[in-house]
């Protein structure tokens, strides 16, 4: 008997107290539990486009779990929303005003920001959720990151050894691939998971305002062949 996925309604909680979900399953290869994909979407709350992306993307990692988990090759976690009280009032920031995306204690942590939207806390890692994910990425230890947001299309890796993940992401989207976003992003999730653990991370960047039926059919293809395809990192 094939094993559920593991929900836990709430596994974290928001700065202002908010549950936030979160998804696993666990598969193993001779014997032994495969290091994990994490992948995050939610980190910037006016960024529904990623959520969607999340909301859609776990909804066929349940029905090919149940279909056909032997096709699966890969352990998963999945959050679809980190910023979950951000998502709900449309905003950047989470309910303390906090771009989450700059507050993880990576080495180039700033505590200088280009517009209040970006403002990176007070120090790093002050948030709650935060916090949560940095703890479950030193737990879990997983073999690559993902993470769902929206701006310019493209797929953006930090770590060299993300560039062949991000091009299966990438897939028949037609968005490019590129190592570097364009500008720095002292704190993100990006320079966190590479400079502190050597994890390679990847950032998809769907197109911004684009309808939202359409973001799991410009990735539907490359998320499928990434967790049913043996891939080096």
């Amino acid at each position: 008997m094939q094993a559920k996925i593991f929900h836990q309604s709430s596994w974290a909680r928001s700065s202002r107290g908010t549950p936030i979900e979160m998804y696993k399953k666990t598969h193993s290869r001779d014997g032994k539990a495969t290091a994990p994909i994490l992948f995050v979407g939610g980190v910037h709350g006016d960024e529904p486009e990623g959520v969607r992306l999340a909301q859609e993307f776990l909804k066929w990692l349940s029905e090919a779990e149940s279909k056909s988990p032997e096709a699966i090759l890969h352990s998963w976690i999945l959050v679809p929303c980190l910023n979950v009280d951000g998502y709900l009032r449309n905003l950047r920031t989470n309910d303390n005003g906090v771009d989450l995306n700059r507050n993880f204690p990576a080495r180039d942590w700033s505590p200088e920001a280009k517009a209040p939207r970006y403002y990176p806390g007070p120090q790093p890692s002050s948030e709650l959720e935060t916090q949560a994910l940095v703890d479950l990425i030193k737990i879990e230890k997983p073999r690559l990151i993902v993470h769902f947001h929206s701006w310019e299309p493209c797929v953006v890796y930090t770590g060299h050894n993300g560039k062949n993940a991000s091009e299966i992401i990438a897939g028949n989207s037609g968005y490019t691939v590129h190592e570097d976003i364009g500008y720095p992003t002292p704190g993100s999730l990006g320079q966190y998971g590479w400079l502190e653990h050597q994890i390679p991370v990847v950032c998809i960047e769907e197109k911004e305002h684009i309808r939202l039926d359409l973001v799991w059919l410009n990735f539907e293809s490359g998320l499928k062949k990434l967790m049913t395809t043996d891939f080096e990192t």
